[in-house]
């Protein structure tokens, strides 16, 4: 019995970190800087953009308010159903990587879930010339569940034109990889790709 909370306790330590560090970055972000301002870290290979978005991951729409609606109570119950499935793997001593996997997908829904439910009350709207404010008089910007979720992380590891000749895009511009995502995006986006590559075989079993 003590392994099992011990197991459980952990995990939930692991997401609780996890969310800490989405959280304060966006935080940091939000609080100061202005929309769409970018801040480059590495050359032009990666920059902080800030942008945010009312949609899935990776800054996908989703139909607007309704849609909105309709994601964030799908985020709500993706997070209830992979926290209770982490807890049943536990309970049949998984390997560690698998629910080192699945608690990355859990805290990247959180995280996202977390802009979403609760940006809107707490945080004045961000404008391409206003910075935010947090708990700001008269309340925030949306309501319950209608909050926008932050993005900031920008890789355009390829940013070049496109050939002349070539019919219909000869000399636009294009970058490799255009999304501008968030910390949680990544947490799925690893937890996925960790239990495909690397765990396919405990799920075969």
């Amino acid at each position: 019995m003590s392994r099992k909370l011990s197991t459980d306790t952990k995990i939930a330590i692991f997401i609780v970190l996890l969310l800490l560090v989405d959280q304060i970055v966006k935080f940091a972000v939000k609080l100061n800087m202005e929309l769409y301002q970018s801040i480059p870290v590495f050359g032009t290979w990666f920059q902080i953009d800030f942008v945010e978005n009312m949609g899935a991951a990776f800054g996908m729409q989703l139909g607007g308010e309704w849609g909105k609606l309709t994601l964030s109570l799908v985020r709500i119950a993706a997070s209830i159903l992979i926290a209770w499935y982490i807890h049943r793997m536990v309970r049949r001593s998984a390997p560690t990587g698998v629910l080192v996997g699945f608690a990355l997908i859990l805290a990247g829904a959180i995280g996202n879930l977390i802009d979403s439910a609760f940006y809107g009350l707490i945080f004045s709207e961000s404008t391409p010339y206003t910075v935010a404010t947090l708990f700001p008089e008269g309340g925030g910007y949306a309501s319950f569940l209608h909050g926008k979720v932050v993005d900031m992380l920008y890789f355009p590891i390829i940013n070049s034109t496109w050939p002349e000749w070539m019919p219909w895009v000869g000399g636009r511009d294009f970058v490799f990889f255009s999304p501008v995502f968030n910390i949680a995006d990544s947490y799925i986006s690893v937890g996925v790709c960790y239990l495909i590559l690397f765990k396919y075989k405990y799920f075969m079993k």
